[in-house]
Order: C-alpha cells, then structure tokens, then sequence
C-alpha cells in the first residue's frame, strides 16, 4: 500500500479501541466524517476491509486485527521518538502520561499535581485513574509513560521502584471504637465489605484474611467512599490505606483501629517500561511521588 500516513494510523487506533465512529472522531478531536473518510482510504490502499460496520458499533474483520497489532507498534515506536527527543531536555518537560489505581489517585494527586507543577512548568501532566491490569496493558502499548500501583506486578518489560510500605486499617461503626481489634480468623466471620474484583486493594485484604474468595454475600463497592459509608450505616467492617483515613472517614460514623504487627500492608510503586528513553527523569518523578506521599497532610 502507497500513501499511508501516521494520521490515518492513529484514526485506525481509535476506531479499533472505540468500537464505534463517533466516540473515535471525539477521541481524535476530529470530525466524523473527517476520520470515516481516512478510514476509507487505507481500506482502498489496502484493498480489502479493516472492519465490519453495524447499526451502533464496528468490529474490525480478520485482517483489521492483524494490521491493528503491527499499527500500535508503528505508533509506539513514533511515540519514543517524542521520548528522545524529551529525554534531550533537562529534568521534567511537555507531556507527561501518568496512571494512578484509584485507592492511590485522590489522596496524593492534588498535593502531586501542586509539587510538579512548582517544580516543573513546562510539565503538561495527563492523569490516568483505572485499575492496574489497564494502567500495565496501557503501558506495555505505550499510552502511558508510568503508573503508580501497588507492586510487585512482575511484567517482563517493565521497570518496578518501590515507593513506600503502607498500612491498612480496620473502619468499623462508631459503636464497636472500644472493641478489641479482630485479627485475620475472626475477620473471616465477620460481615467484611470489600471492593469489586479487578481491585488489587481487594485481593490484598483477602490475603491478609487468608480468604481465596469472598463470599457471595458480602458487599462489593466500587469505591472506598462507598465501603466506608456503608459501615458508618452499620452493615459491616472494611478495610482502607492509611493514606485514604482523612478523606474517607471525617463524614462517616466509623471507629478505626489499628492492627498489631505484623499487620497487613501494601508496598507502592512506580512502573514504566525498561525501554523508555526518559528513565532518568522517571526515576526524578519517582522520587517527588516518595516525597509528596511522605509529607504530613499530602493526602
């Protein structure tokens, strides 16, 4: 095929992530008729169709998948040749793609997003909120630049820096505040509300209470927020971070307690890919992360 260009390659890469022309146009910050139209012509070059079209969504066919592997892969690279070029400046500057699990993201960012900002300038910092299989798929694809989750992830490919440990603790109704605190066997009999599978927050309170599963008739949330409300109304006990305390918990009517060593924790981490030609300065990012966490009042 003659003529293809790295516009229509990453029209092609939205459409084939969006499943549906509209979403994809508004992704691209294009036109609709703009992208269906580029989409047309690599269909011509190539000859044969990249995907199928339905009433509310598109599918690519066969050979659109092929093309959509060896596609990402084109862009990646034209994407490090931007890191290069990044890498050339001095410290932090332009755009910075950053993927944050959501029981890390809003009880460090807004004092993060400050500390960079003061610090770097000419940084342009994109967030990513979403669990750690998307932030580790989204930056194997290049996406992202680096995530901070909850190590270890142990993906062939990837840098892992630790940050620092943390604790959980146990948030019960207001009226249990003088209890004795229950160690993993009697958590296992008690109403324990957890977050919905895909959290690794979730498997880690699971392993502490040295449960494969949870069983079906526990809650799962979506957030903190919701657990620990739902606890201040009495249904159950949960587990939180130490970092989400403070926000969590100043408008619910909770106890919280403390485990005795050794009780259960988290390590989190930075991760980006060993490639990246901008490690220098992730590593720099890496150690402001480590410094804004551990500061009183950062979350």
């Amino acid at each position: 095929m003659k003529g293809l260009t790295l516009r229509q390659l990453r029209y092609f890469e939205a459409l084939a992530r969006q499943g549906h022309f509209g979403r994809a146009a508004e992704v691209s910050n294009v036109s609709q008729p703009a992208l269906s139209m580029q989409i047309s012509q690599m269909e011509e070059g190539f000859g044969t169709p990249l995907f199928e079209r339905g009433t509310r969504q598109v599918r690519l066919t066969g050979f659109g998948q092929e093309v959509a592997v060896r596609v990402r892969e084109i862009l990646r690279h034209v994407d490090e040749l931007t890191d290069l070029a990044r890498a050339a400046e001095t410290g932090l500057a332009g755009q910075l793609r950053l993927g944050v699990i959501p029981t890390v993201a809003p009880y460090i960012l807004p004092s993060l997003v400050a500390d960079l900002t003061a610090r770097h300038p000419g940084l342009d910092l994109r967030i990513r909120e979403t669990q750690t299989a998307r932030l580790v798929a989204e930056l194997t694809d290049g996406n992202l630049d680096a995530a901070v989750v909850a190590l270890p992830i142990r993906e062939p490919g990837l840098t892992e820096v630790p940050l620092f440990d943390e604790a959980f603790v146990l948030v019960r109704p207001a009226a249990q505040a003088n209890d004795p605190v229950p160690g993993p066997e009697k958590l296992r009999e008690m109403r324990l509300l957890l977050l919905e599978e895909g959290h690794c927050f979730r498997d880690q309170a699971l392993s502490f209470c040295a449960m494969p599963s949870a069983p079906r008739e526990l809650m799962d949330g979506s957030s903190l927020s919701t657990l620990v409300q739902m606890v201040g109304a009495g249904i159950g006990v949960t587990l939180i971070p130490e970092m989400a305390v403070p926000v969590e918990t100043r408008s619910a009517a909770v106890a919280i307690a403390r485990f005795p060593d050794p009780g259960p924790k988290r390590t989190i981490g930075m991760i980006w890919r060993r490639s990246s030609p901008i490690t220098a300065a992730l590593g720099d990012l890496a150690r402001t992360v480590r410094e804004t966490a551990g500061r009183p009042g950062a979350a």
